[in-house]
C-alpha cells in the first residue's frame, strides 16, 4: 500500500511514518499542499492523508484540486489529519470531498480503522460501477 502524507509539521510526519512502517505501509511525505499534488500527478496511491492547516494551500482547498480532476485519480481516498477542534470540523471536511477526519494526536488503532473503512468504502462504491 502506498500512502502520501501531505503535512507540514515534520514532526507529525514522522510519527505517522512510524506507525505506517508497523503494518509495512509506504509513505511518502510532502510538506505542503501543492507539493502533494504535484506528488499525485506523478504517483500512484492508494490514499492521501491530509493536513488541514499549512502554509500557502490549506487542506480542503488541496482536497477541492482532488476532486475536480478529470482522470481517477479525483476517487483517491483522503483522511484529513488535523489539530483543528471546532465543533463542525468533521461535516466541513467530509461536505468538501474528505472520506474521514482524523484529530490529533493520532491513535494508531483510529489510523488504520479510518484508513481500513475509507478503503473499504471506495472499492465497494467502484464494484457498484
Amino acid at each position: 500500500m502506498q500512502v502520501l502524507f501531505i503535512e507540514d509539521d515534520p514532526m507529525n510526519r514522522r510519527v505517522v511514518r512510524d506507525m505506517l512502517i508497523v503494518a509495512g505501509v509506504e509513505m511518502s511525505e510532502a510538506s505542503d499542499a501543492e507539493s502533494g499534488l504535484r506528488m499525485i500527478d506523478q504517483n500512484d496511491y492508494d490514499l492521501v492523508l491530509m493536513d488541514l492547516r499549512m502554509p500557502g494551500m490549506d487542506g480542503l482547498t488541496a482536497i477541492g484540486h482532488i476532486r475536480a480532476r478529470t482522470d481517477d485519480k479525483s476517487t483517491l481516498p483522503v483522511i484529513v489529519v488535523t489539530a483543528d477542534m471546532r465543533l463542525r470540523i468533521k461535516e466541513d471536511c467530509l461536505s468538501n470531498g474528505a472520506d474521514d477526519v482524523l484529530l490529533k494526536p493520532v491513535a494508531m488503532k483510529d489510523l488504520f480503522d479510518a484508513m481500513g473503512r475509507v478503503i473499504a468504502n471506495r472499492r465497494s462504491s467502484a464494484a457498484l460501477i
